[in-house]
């Protein structure tokens, strides 16, 4: 799979991947900036800006003209907003390419902001942050972030807190917009049946007028810096029917050399149904019905967490086992090759093809590397990056990320205190 990457007059990138065969193509606006960026007073306002982008634009005065133009040629569009990107989709039959072009640059570069419409929208993102307050799989994931990004914008929240929600204004939207809405931190990703050259033509016909860089320092980010020297822990108390633990450790960040073969080391510990921690921990002991390791990265920093879902009664008993399954893949010849390092790969391998089915996927795959890494690694490239991870490789890596002074667990259960965990960790 290949891409191709060019600039526009502006300095906007356009990276195109043709997939002739395709009847679909996706076409995604990325914007370098997410709730890290922002000043704690406002912070929610990357992901509050996504939404008013839906809410009336200069061609398209309204949320209901501009959804009607997209149900119209039969195509689905949303966006998004992490902690250090936020992007807007829209999918479609290749022929109506050009019909994504002009909803979404008018949505981007000509949003209304409408005062009203800002207000009536501050209620639909705090339901939104109260659904996710009540939904622990999701809510312990900003606990732990929380937890392990202590004192750095990384570990607040994306749609920020209901007071800093409420008092957003029109005025620090247009102030935001001026800061990251630029050339210079967005980059435009066309992924499907279309040609370079038509996607390339398109780009220049509806983005050209997109502003240029005003100020590098108003990209400028606070850099999460390493002070953790011993195990931390978090306890969000709350009366659930199950308990709901992350255990991780920190690690690194997108751009860490070694990272397929810490890649290849947490699919061997949580991975899918035949991990590590996936038999020990449901399978042989009945602990839990969720479990999943995963590995988070920004910029420079990053994490692996595995997830679990636990009885409360035995959520202690959990933290206990997830533990010693880390510590073990520490020692000389904890890894088998024939068994676990081969089953990995392929793991790997197989859900990146399988997720490179959609336009969509393709999409983020490549925007994601130009948006953050200085080179970018096509599929056939990461694939042999992977084959040569080695057991001695995820060895060592355990043994990197796997200390006791970089040890994080956030629990969300009914209990009073966090004692016979601190116990398990100490």
């Amino acid at each position: 799979m290949d891409y191709k990457l060019k600039r526009l007059e502006n300095g906007l990138r356009v990276l195109t991947v043709s997939m002739p065969s395709l009847e679909s193509a996706t076409l995604t606006v990325w914007v370098k900036v997410g709730s890290r960026n922002e000043e704690k007073k406002i912070n929610g306002i990357s992901h509050f800006l996504e939404h008013m982008a839906f809410k009336g634009s200069k061609k398209r005065p309204s949320a209901k003209k501009i959804s009607e133009v997209i149900d119209s040629i039969g195509g689905e569009f949303n966006a998004a907003t992490s902690k250090d990107w936020t992007n807007f989709y829209v999918k479609a039959r290749a022929s109506k390419l050009e019909v994504s072009y002009d909803v979404l640059s008018d949505m981007i570069i000509n949003p209304i902001l409408d005062s009203s419409e800002i207000e009536r929208e501050k209620g639909t993102i705090i339901e939104e942050l109260r659904m996710y307050e009540d939904t622990p799989m999701i809510k312990i994931g900003d606990v732990f972030e929380s937890l392990i990004f202590k004192g750095n914008s990384l570990g607040w929240e994306i749609g920020g807190e209901e007071k800093t929600v409420r008092n957003i204004k029109r005025d620090d939207f247009v102030r935001y917009r001026k800061s990251h809405y630029i050339t210079d931190n967005i980059i435009l990703t066309v992924a499907g049946g279309v040609t370079d050259q038509k996607a390339f033509e398109l780009s220049n016909k509806y983005f050209s007028t997109l502003e240029k860089n005003i100020s590098k320092k108003s990209l400028e980010i606070d850099q999460f810096k390493v002070i953790q020297n011993k195990p931390q822990i978090k306890l969000y108390s709350k009366k659930k029917e199950q308990a709901h633990f992350i255990m991780g450790f920190l690690g690194d960040g997108r751009g860490y050399k070694n990272r397929f073969a810490q890649g290849v080391l947490s699919a061997i510990l949580g991975g899918g149904m035949s991990s590590r921690l996936f038999i020990e921990v449901r399978e042989r002991r009945g602990l839990a019905y969720a479990v999943r390791t995963s590995i988070d990265r920004y910029l420079e920093t990053g994490y692996i967490g595995t997830y679990v879902g636990a009885d409360i009664t035995k959520a202690d008993e959990a933290v206990k086992v997830v533990l010693d399954e880390h510590y073990k893949l520490t020692k000389p010849n904890s890894v088998s090759f024939e068994k676990e390092v081969i089953k990995a790969k392929e793991y790997l391998k197989g859900h990146l093809a399988l997720a490179l089915e959609d336009t969509r996927d393709v999409g983020s795959f490549f925007g994601e590397q130009e948006l953050f890494l200085k080179e970018i690694k096509t599929p056939e490239e990461i694939f042999k990056l992977i084959d040569k991870v080695t057991p001695e490789d995820c060895i060592y890596e355990a043994k990197r990320l796997f200390v006791p002074e970089h040890l994080n667990l956030a629990i969300i259960g009914p209990y009073k205190n966090d004692e016979k965990f601190a116990k398990i960790l100490k």
